[in-house]
């Protein structure tokens, strides 16, 4: 079976509705970060609500939850700040009944196993990491966030893979990215979509969100 997993949408309604336009009737998997940065926190999560999308719990998420913003930068802060004003009661609900991972054909986490909301994982983890990352599940397929870097690893009968970010790509690609998993073949392939960065961009400005996370659409860090 081919799933579509997409993971950091971040607020950003444009890229969202350019990565749904090419995955079409598929299933879909979100690995948490609906919210944050970005000027759409009511219509990303009503989109994912009314696409029935299956979605965990990501570090943003959290923060517009409990409003600790302990961890962030002030840029961050900001916008989980802004977020937190601005979003709808129900869509404020919905964040807080993200579970902090799922299972079932697969394990999907936002940050790892053992740090479920704020582990870095990087392409760049040794082996031995990523094989200690099987303790916490009997799948032999797990997927991350968090960073809005993709990478797949194929670790033996084993595979681990991160399917960079919809709304704020951080891999020097502005393009969204999603990917595509056959989940009975185990193979993975991370697409990117054009989208319309000046519609987002522009929307941050005009809402007073901090000029900073308009620039950065453009150059995809």
């Amino acid at each position: 079976m081919q799933v579509a997993i997409i993971s950091d949408i971040h607020s950003n309604l444009p890229a969202l509705r350019e990565v749904l336009k090419e995955i079409k009737e598929m299933r879909i998997f979100c690995c948490g970060d609906l919210v944050g940065y970005a000027a759409f926190p009511d219509e990303v999560i009503e989109l994912v609500r009314e696409k029935k999308i299956v979605s965990i719990l990501g570090n943003h998420d959290h923060a517009v939850i409990t409003g600790n913003v302990e961890w962030f930068n002030p840029v961050a802060a900001f916008a989980i700040d802004w977020t937190r004003k601005k979003i709808k009661k129900e869509n404020l609900d919905f964040l807080s009944s993200l579970p902090r991972f799922y299972e079932d054909e697969f394990y999907m986490v936002h940050g790892s196993p053992r740090n479920q909301l704020d582990e870095y994982v990087s392409k760049d983890y040794p082996e031995g990491e990523l094989l200690g990352f099987f303790e916490y599940t009997s799948k032999n397929a797990i997927i991350l966030g968090h960073t809005h870097e993709p990478f797949i690893k194929k670790l033996g009968d084993k595979l681990i893979f991160n399917p960079g970010s919809v709304g704020q790509p951080r891999d020097l690609d502005p393009r969204a990215a999603y990917a595509i998993f056959d989940t009975a073949a185990k193979k993975v392939e991370v697409r990117k979509v054009e989208y319309d960065i000046d519609e987002a961009a522009n929307a941050i400005i005009e809402k007073g969100l901090p000029e900073i996370l308009a620039h950065r659409l453009y150059e995809g860090w």
